[in-house]
């Protein structure tokens, strides 16, 4: 990436507008010091992605039966954008930072999308829901009520911490309009 030129952020395929990409991180921290430590940084890290081209979603957590073992898992609009991420001088900062000494162990995963469906049963009428959505505008569909009583889904909200952080690639017309007024 020379001459400050940026790589587009879309790459069209046929049944689907944009490649969707899926990074997974599994990540074990060499003490509970350094997870203390890591969390200051990531706390800082949704301010960087939410302002890139690509940047679709991240979400953090530990898992459930192993408190040592965390799980990342982030979308972007394309493999370009991921790797622009990585580029970013805050994530060769927090990654060098990183690997002297506080994470023990990354096994880093990247998949491509093939497919997204939405399954919903509404608690109010009992209504069942099951279709497919494209996932740059994922937080939209989320959004979106029981067609046949109204009913509100609940939708995690964006996290301080940056455990969870959100955005749709393509704006809704709600969102045009009431960036509009």
């Amino acid at each position: 990436m020379g001459g400050g030129k940026r790589r587009s952020s879309s790459h069209h395929r046929e049944g689907h507008p944009m490649a969707i990409y899926q990074s997974m991180q599994r990540v074990r921290f060499s003490s509970a010091d350094g997870y203390k430590k890591f969390q200051v940084l990531f706390a800082d890290v949704r301010r960087h992605l939410k302002p890139l081209p690509g940047f679709l979603h991240l979400t953090w957590w530990v898992h459930p039966d192993d408190p040592t073992w965390f799980n990342e898992v982030s979308f972007w609009t394309s493999k370009e954008a991921l790797e622009d991420w990585h580029m970013t001088i805050y994530h060769k900062h927090a990654k060098a930072w990183a690997a002297q000494g506080a994470i023990m162990e990354d096994i880093i995963t990247n998949f491509e999308l093939k497919s997204t469906r939405l399954l919903r049963v509404c608690p109010c009428c009992s209504h069942v829901q099951d279709k497919t959505f494209d996932l740059d505008r994922e937080q939209e569909t989320l959004a979106e009520p029981c067609p046949q009583c109204q009913f509100h889904f609940p939708v995690m909200p964006e996290t301080a911490n940056s455990t969870a952080v959100f955005r749709d690639a393509v704006e809704s017309p709600a969102t045009l309009k009431d960036a509009a007024e």
